[in-house]
């Protein structure tokens, strides 16, 4: 049986409510109240978890994604003032991720601490001023940037030698 060539032709998706899309894209994230409580109740346990000392790779992957989505947004406009802050959390959480890394086992230092809070917090913020377009455009700007490496990437355990 000779089978056909399949043909390299692919169908642009289709909105299927354009104007729904732009309504929705142009609505604050706070009034997306449960989306919103959701997304903060998963970045402040994870806080919660890191500054107990129970947090685990999914735990950083998570402060990772806040702090790469918080400093887009501080580069698109939300909260400029603070981004002397924003990066001193980064680097913080960039630091504990290294020294995790290997054992799994990430701890904080005082001054970590305090810049990832402050971080936080101004992660939090950002959220009460941003729209659902700023946000879909921060989440591409990372993932964009995720490729290139200029961010936070996922923490990957190292794998020990024997």
């Amino acid at each position: 049986m000779v089978m056909r060539k399949r043909s390299s032709y692919r169908p642009r998706p289709m909105l299927r409510d354009p104007m729904g899309y732009v309504v929705e894209s142009l609505t604050p994230m706070p009034a997306h109240g449960s989306a919103l409580v959701d997304l903060r109740l998963r970045n402040h346990s994870a806080l919660s978890a890191l500054t107990r000392g129970e947090a685990d790779f999914r735990v950083m992957d998570d402060l990772g994604a806040a702090a790469n989505i918080c400093e887009v947004l501080c580069r698109e406009g939300f909260g400029v003032d603070y981004r002397l802050e924003i990066a001193a959390g980064l680097d913080a959480l960039k630091a504990v991720k290294a020294r995790g890394s290997g054992t799994g086992r990430f701890v904080l230092r005082a001054q970590e601490m305090d810049a990832i809070n402050e971080m936080m917090a101004v992660h939090d913020a950002q959220l009460e001023v941003a729209t659902v377009r700023d946000m879909e455009r921060a989440i591409l700007a990372v993932c964009d940037e995720l490729l290139l490496e200029k961010h936070a990437a996922p923490v990957v355990a190292k794998e020990k030698v024997k």
